[in-house]
């Protein structure tokens, strides 16, 4: 079933969502300061590519303040935009029944682009 929905999410919106992350990762790694910030986008984008199996967790160590400043480096420049494009499709997607699984997706995404440092994708 998994395999089923994962094929599913790429065709409708999937593979689009992905392809934004990739080339803004391309983007921020362009930079030495926007490595960082290119990692996550990376990771986000993997898990945009299959998310139906996949966990988030925290990260074994603990975070640390370095995370949390980057969380909220992160917020300001880009998070809140791709939270709200993800909570767009999310509601959208969850307007008819078919789609309801899919908009859980989204907002699984969307919480996770707020604040994407100190976490680890399985």
């Amino acid at each position: 079933m998994k395999t089923i929905g994962n094929i599913i999410w790429l065709v409708f919106g999937g593979l689009h969502i992905a392809l934004e992350y990739l080339v803004a990762s391309a983007v921020l790694m362009i930079t030495i300061i926007g490595i960082p910030f290119g990692l996550q986008s990376l990771k986000l984008g993997l898990l945009a590519i299959w998310p139906f199996g996949s966990k988030v967790r925290w990260k074994e160590s603990e975070p640390g303040c370095l995370s949390l400043f980057m969380n909220v480096l992160w917020f300001i420049v880009g998070g809140i935009w791709i939270f709200l494009t993800h909570l767009f499709y999310g509601i959208v997607l969850c307007i008819t029944i078919v789609g309801i699984p899919f908009g859980k997706m989204h907002f699984r995404l969307a919480r996770l682009a707020l604040s994407p440092f100190g976490k680890e994708v399985e």
